[in-house]
């Protein structure tokens, strides 16, 4: 049974005295994913205890998805990384499109982890 669905986990630290412009970017982040994102299942965000990271759980119906989310988002996570939050990873979980690697590529800033489907309850 193959399966397209990517899952994410995005992880980020915020920066010292930037709380609440975080979330306020992260708000306005939510607000274009819920108006424009097409392929989008799951994308929500928490705060640790102590709210100085953040970690953003994340699902697309396939790669299109991932990619169409970063199109819809890109200018505000520009601003959110420019301005309130550091040291970015990402892992993501399945078989990524060629297109997909090849952006992800290309941001060298960002750390990458990428695995893929091995077994599970419906396998």
């Amino acid at each position: 049974m193959k399966n397209d669905k990517l899952q994410v986990i995005a992880s980020m630290k915020i920066r010292p005295g930037k709380l609440d412009g975080f979330k306020k970017q992260a708000a306005e982040i939510i607000r274009l994913a819920r108006e424009r994102d097409t392929k989008t299942l799951r994308y929500d965000w928490f705060l640790n205890n102590e709210q100085t990271e953040c970690e953003v759980c994340e699902t697309y119906v396939n790669s299109e998805g991932l990619i169409e989310h970063r199109m819809h988002i890109n200018d505000a996570l520009n601003k959110l990384f420019n301005e309130f939050a550091d040291d970015h990873a990402v892992t993501i979980f399945g078989d990524p499109s060629p297109q997909l690697v090849e952006m992800a590529q290309a941001h060298k800033e960002v750390k990458i982890k990428w695995y893929s489907f091995l077994r599970g309850l419906e396998s």
